[in-house]
């Protein structure tokens, strides 16, 4: 027996080593195949060459100052670095296709959709092509990240320096087909089962003209709702060269380019919009060869690529996974549980991005403004404009594809027909837009173009192609516009913040629908039904925080949000017990105070916040164990530009958060937190004299101690 017992031990032991040996293999190999280290010191003396301050202000905004546009560049990548270099550092890996690599299988998915719509092989093909200006200030960004990277080289990840212009400008090829929806239909596509809605979305934009102000002003609301933390949450930076380069409002990490806000002459709000900008194609697979489709009768070959996806399992583990990339004539195709299937979509090898947000933030002019906008290199977004001379517009913006008439577009399309594939946009002149209208102002709260000012200046869908795919929707937020900004003629400046935060659901609204729904309820003996048709009949549809009716409302109405995009209100029932239930157990009673439920949690700083979802005063929240709702979207960078009847100009802002956005020991942390529930706002200090005497720190990079 004990021979038999040293068999098995030498046995198991000779496995372990084996194992071993395969693991400390497979270690060494990845490490042989990885470039090879950064020489950080070299990285440090490039950015001798930029000449850049960095001036915090008593919030700690950093105010970037430099001779040349890409000396700015280098101080913003420098200073954003240091209050959010994870989140930049992270966007980087993601746009080269490395994430897994850094953060195990959660980066896979990502990873592979870099490999699927080829985000490096187009950069490397259209960078090149880039105006010299815009190549600079990308390379400038990056080299402000490395700066700071290679001084600190604990937090970085392998192989990530040196960042590139390319990498920069490969974060706008990845993202912005995102923004109106092409990932949805990605998840829809894999789905175990082909169906799903996609989460709701928001942000709202207003411009007043001097007609409609009661002081002559033009006043333009910047407020787009982000996600508070992460690659698409808000970072404030005011940026000034000596080139002219002069700007304020908000970034995204990995973003050398202020993506709203304003300058000294102009500004603009950005809204999420949805039209139809993905085309979807069934394609036929040969039974004999599955690596080829019909097209116009032929069988053709699929363009075949290798993913190669290094993902990290545990510690210095990582193995590399290869999946198969497919392109067919359409654009990139997937193999599906449901068959297979190819994209077109808007933008698709498209890589001006960096280059029309540039020379949006630098335009002087309406003028200027409008070709900026006339390249066309960013598919989708809304724009609201507002400039010193007190014009106004309003710009459904889409790269619109030239698609056939007389074809149902927004179905899954046969992919066996080359006449389908479309080959262009239509020029901007047909895009949908609105400029100086009589009304006086224009909105968008993620609605549809149709109703964006007063109804006699309107856009008419008879005047707009069906093959656009414009969308006919609106939101609480829309209606509550007309019903505030549109129904008063002569808008003081409290007016207008007044309306920004409304907190009130309309009575045309998806909620007053719910609520009408819960008290049709036939509550068959249930005593809490009745109790809860109560609260809600007395309950004024609003979220501020001290109403007794916003919690059972909006934990009844939130799980339905999908369901109410079918324009049909499903049984509430289900969802009216179970938020009874979560109140009752954890605040013992189902009308507490919303501010009780409602919460913005940042460090040690927990506040009860007015607002809810899909009103004004925007507040996601997401379930807590202790039964609250943590906010984590919604209203985040807000501004309030005005230019007086003589064209001065002058803005507020407030962060939900502050400048710092992962540094907790900083001061600014939250200290912007307790304004922003307040609905207070801070100056913007635009120019060299508003920042005067407000400077709390003055560096060069690299010159700060941390």
């Amino acid at each position: 027996m004990m021979r038999i017992l040293r068999r098995v031990a030498l046995g198991f032991t000779a496995l372990v080593g084996l194992a071993l040996l395969v693991v400390v293999g497979l270690i060494v190999a990845d490490q042989i195949g990885r470039p090879p280290a950064p020489d950080l010191k070299a990285l440090i003396a490039r950015g001798d060459a930029y000449h850049v301050r960095i001036r915090r202000d008593g919030f700690g905004v950093p105010h970037v100052r430099g001779a040349t546009d890409a000396d700015v560049a280098f101080g913003l990548g420098y200073a954003q670095s240091e209050d959010d270099f994870a989140t930049v550092r992270d966007v980087a890996l993601a746009t080269r296709g490395t994430l897994a690599a850094w953060k195990g299988k959660d980066g896979a998915v990502t990873d592979y959709l870099v490999h699927l719509m080829r985000v490096t092989e187009t950069v490397d093909a259209g960078y090149p092509q880039l105006p010299g200006d815009v190549r600079a200030v990308l390379q400038g960004y990056a080299d402000g990240v490395n700066d700071y990277g290679a001084r600190h080289p604990g937090k970085l990840a392998p192989g990530l320096l040196p960042l590139t212009g390319k990498d920069i400008a490969a974060g706008f090829v990845f993202k912005t087909p995102f923004f109106y929806g092409l990932d949805d239909t990605l998840k829809t596509l894999t789905a175990p089962t082909r169906t799903g809605v996609p989460p709701p979305v928001g942000s709202n934009g207003v411009a007043v003209a001097p007609s409609r102000s009661s002081d002559g002003a033009t006043r333009l609301l910047v407020n787009s709702h982000q996600p508070y933390v992460g690659p698409v949450a808000w970072y404030e930076a005011v940026l000034e060269s000596d080139q002219g380069w002069h700007v304020a409002g908000g970034f995204f990490p990995g973003s050398p380019f202020m993506l709203h806000g304003h300058n000294a002459h102009l500004g603009w709000a950005n809204t999420v919009n949805d039209p139809d900008l993905v085309d979807v194609y069934r394609l036929t697979i040969n039974p004999a060869n599955h690596d080829q489709y019909r097209l116009d009768g032929q069988w053709r070959a699929f363009d075949k690529f290798d993913a190669a996806i290094r993902v990290k399992l545990l510690g210095p583990l990582i193995i590399t996974v290869h999946k198969q990339v497919l392109w067919s004539a359409h654009g990139p195709a997937l193999r599906t549980d449901h068959g297979v299937f190819a994209l077109r979509y808007a933008g698709l090898g498209e890589t001006r991005q960096a280059l029309q947000y540039y020379r949006l933030d630098k335009a002087t002019t309406l003028a200027e403004w409008r070709a900026a906008m006339a390249l066309q290199a960013l598919p989708s977004i809304n724009y609201i404009y507002a400039d010193e001379k007190g014009d106004i517009g309003y710009i459904y913006n889409g790269l619109f594809p030239d698609r056939k008439a007389g074809i149902d577009w927004r179905g899954v399309l046969p992919g066996d027909r080359s006449d389908l594939i479309w080959r262009g946009y239509l020029p901007f002149g047909r895009v949908p837009q609105i400029w100086n209208p009589k009304s006086g102002f224009v909105f968008n709260s993620n609605n549809t173009p149709f109703a964006a000012t007063g109804p006699a200046d309107a856009l008419k869908p008879a005047d707009f192609a069906a093959t656009m795919g414009i969308q006919t929707n609106m939101t609480n937020r829309a209606y509550r516009a007309q019903e505030t900004f549109g129904a008063d003629g002569h808008i003081t400046e409290a007016a207008f913040r007044a309306y920004k935060f409304d907190i009130a659901y309309s009575a045309r609204s998806d909620m007053a629908k719910v609520v009408a729904a819960v008290l049709a309820l036939d509550p068959k003996g249930d005593a809490s039904i009745v109790a809860a048709q109560k609260v809600l009949r007395d309950w004024d549809r609003r979220t501020n925080v001290d109403s007794r009716g916003a919690a059972l409302a909006v934990l009844t109405a939130v799980p339905l949000a999908d369901a109410l995009k079918t324009g049909h209100v499903p049984d509430v029932r289900p969802t009216l017990l179970k938020a009874i239930t979560t109140l009752q157990v954890h605040f013992g009673r189902i009308d507490p105070k919303w501010g009780a439920v409602n919460r913005i949690v940042r460090g040690t700083v927990d506040l009860a916040i007015d607002g809810g979802p899909d009103t004004y005063r925007a507040v996601y929240g997401a379930p807590q164990a202790d039964g609250r709702l943590k906010a984590q979207g919604g209203d985040t960078l807000i501004m309030f530009v005005t230019w007086d009847k003589a064209g001065a100009l002058s803005s507020q802002s407030i962060h939900q958060f502050g400048s710092a956005t992962l540094d907790a020991a900083s001061p600014h942390y939250a200290d912007q937190t307790p304004l922003f529930v307040a609905l207070k706002t801070k100056p913007v200090l635009f120019t060299e004299a508003q920042l005067a005497g407000h400077i709390k720190e003055d560096y060069a990079p690299g010159e700060r101690h941390e």
